[in-house]
């Protein structure tokens, strides 16, 4: 599960390493970091997605945003309530 790892040395602001060490826990500073990095790629990722399909499709309405987000509440509110059919 453990990729091979380098090291690197990074510059960052003192308040926020003093923040990351406090709430590094056991598993430490690094692989705290590593974690914070890794969701950040995920986010870049995806927004390239969506640059990419905003360019083939038109940008996405705040109408169909709000249409989406309220078919995900229902989704989780029947999760919730054991409303969900099992597969």
């Amino acid at each position: 599960m453990s990729e091979p790892t380098g090291k690197y040395s990074i510059t960052m602001p003192r308040d926020i390493a003093e923040a990351a060490k406090a709430r590094s826990g056991p598993s430490g500073l690094s692989a705290y970091v590593a974690a914070a990095v890794a969701r950040q790629v995920e986010r870049d990722n995806l927004n390239e997605v969506i640059r990419v399909a905003e360019a083939e499709h038109g940008p996405i309405s705040d109408e169909e945003i709000q249409s989406l987000r309220e078919q995900l509440r229902q989704a989780r509110d029947q999760q919730t309530q054991g409303g969900a059919s099992a597969a």
